[in-house]
């Protein structure tokens, strides 16, 4: 008789597990590659729901208010997210504008009011409207959602103007520092957690799978539902049976386009480093600064704390990211099956630190905002800016575009014989182990 237990399905090695409720302070990791599968939540989507609500409220105050105000000779300048924006806009730099204000106004305003979308109906125990669709976009925006980057671009862009003019952090400064704490513990529910919550309200179904000969097990992206697919071909198209999002075995194509992006990448690495990000016209005369020479000048007015947070998200986060992915895409490409948790946990970290490049870009923003004295100082973003961004982009894509999922299933195929790039058969465990040992062992049965 096939048990009635929810499977979940590992992202990182496509290991199934079944669900089990966890305890205060316990969280679930797979046994396989050591990655989290979900943690203890003792929030209901009720106490989701005020979280949210607090985040909206805190956005708009955070954006209504400046986040810093400069004083030069009798002269006052304050500057908040949405006038740093338009500054850069009207100064020519739309690349720039456009980035800077998805990712700290837009993208996180639409996640915001998803989240309220979706949890209210969910704290009375019904179904949400466009269940499905939302969390799709919740999923996709989770990523580019940058206010904490924005928040420590803040600071930097402070410290490099305190030794120009008195500089002092305005209302909204200490917002966004709010409003971080919120995106943050809002950051810890996924939209397979929302499913999750639907379940357990009887607001959407449960589907058993069943596997036959040939097939495996995959887990959606977006739901969570775990179901049988075919497994002849890994990276063919499916549709989820819940909530109806595309669904592979495996990524498709994911080594093409991870080297497409990387490449594409480290050719922009060169001019983003190479030509000026700021720009800098006063009655001193014209300057541009790099982002390793905006780091040096850090460095020699004193400020080496700040400097070296530059130069860590802005220099080396970057050449990281491009030099773990090649890495990561190579030992795939030639079959390599050593290391497999090693790489996972490399990959962990490319994912987490993906954003902080953007640090530069919303420093340079912010710069041109404040420092805007027609006659005294201007400040605007120079060309490196947007080849800058548009590297933090390509890196982030391709590190989406990866699926660390093959190089486990090669280690499966070494062990079992078994065709290249073909998942293992999937079935769900006749005793669930208990939540203390990672809730299950890996099924690794191939089928007759």
């Amino acid at each position: 008789m096939a048990s009635t237990s929810p499977l979940i399905s590992c992202e990182h090695c496509g290991t199934i597990y079944r669900r089990q409720e966890l305890r205060p302070g316990e969280q679930a990791s797979c046994s396989r590659c050591g990655s989290v599968l979900w943690r203890y939540s003792g929030l209901h989507p009720s106490g989701w729901l005020a979280l949210a609500l607090a985040a909206l409220i805190v956005f708009i105050i955070a954006n209504a208010y400046p986040v810093a105000i400069m004083r030069v000779q009798g002269m006052v300048q304050a500057a908040s997210l949405p006038e740093a924006v338009l500054v850069t806009w009207r100064q020519g730099h739309e690349v720039v504008a456009v980035m800077t204000g998805l990712a700290g106004l837009v993208l996180p305003l639409l996640q915001l009011v998803l989240l309220v979308w979706v949890l209210y109906p969910l704290s009375t125990g019904a179904r949400p409207p466009a269940f499905a669709s939302s969390t799709r976009m919740l999923r996709l925006l989770a990523p580019w959602s940058m206010v904490p980057v924005f928040v420590l671009g803040v600071l930097v862009a402070v410290v490099k103007l305190a030794g120009m003019a008195s500089v002092s952090p305005g209302v909204g400064l200490a917002g966004f520092a709010l409003l971080t704490i919120l995106l943050t513990t809002l950051g810890r529910l996924s939209s397979q957690s929302l499913w999750h919550y639907a379940e357990r309200a009887g607001a959407v179904d449960l589907h058993i799978p069943h596997t036959r000969p040939g097939d495996a097990l995959a887990g959606c992206h977006v739901c969570g539902q775990v179901q049988a697919l075919p497994r002849a071909h890994p990276d063919s198209p499916h549709r989820c049976v819940r909530c109806d999002s595309p669904l592979h075995l495996r990524k498709p194509d994911h080594l093409a386009r991870t080297w497409a992006l990387l490449i594409a990448a480290a050719i922009l690495y060169i001019p983003a480093n190479v030509l000026p990000v700021m720009n800098i016209e006063s009655i001193f005369g014209d300057s541009g600064h790099t982002i390793l020479g905006g780091v040096i000048e850090l460095w020699q007015t004193g400020s080496w704390d700040i400097a070296l947070i530059v130069f860590v998200a802005s220099v080396m986060v970057p050449l990281t990211k491009l030099l773990a992915l090649a890495v990561l895409a190579w030992k795939v490409q030639r079959g390599s099956a050593t290391g497999l948790r090693q790489r996972t946990r490399l990959y962990g970290m490319v994912e987490f630190i993906g954003q902080w490049s953007m640090l530069d870009v919303f420093v340079v923003i912010l710069l041109a905002a404040l420092a805007h004295f027609q006659g005294l100082m201007t400040i605007s973003a120079g060309a490196g800016a947007g080849a800058f961004g548009t590297v933090v982009i390509l890196t982030m894509l391709a590190a989406m575009s990866f699926d660390p999922r093959y190089g486990w299933d090669m280690a499966a195929d070494e062990a079992d014989h078994a065709t290249p790039l073909s998942p293992r058969v999937a079935h769900p465990a006749a005793n669930p182990p208990s939540a203390m040992q990672a809730l299950g062992n890996a099924i690794h049965k191939q089928e007759e």
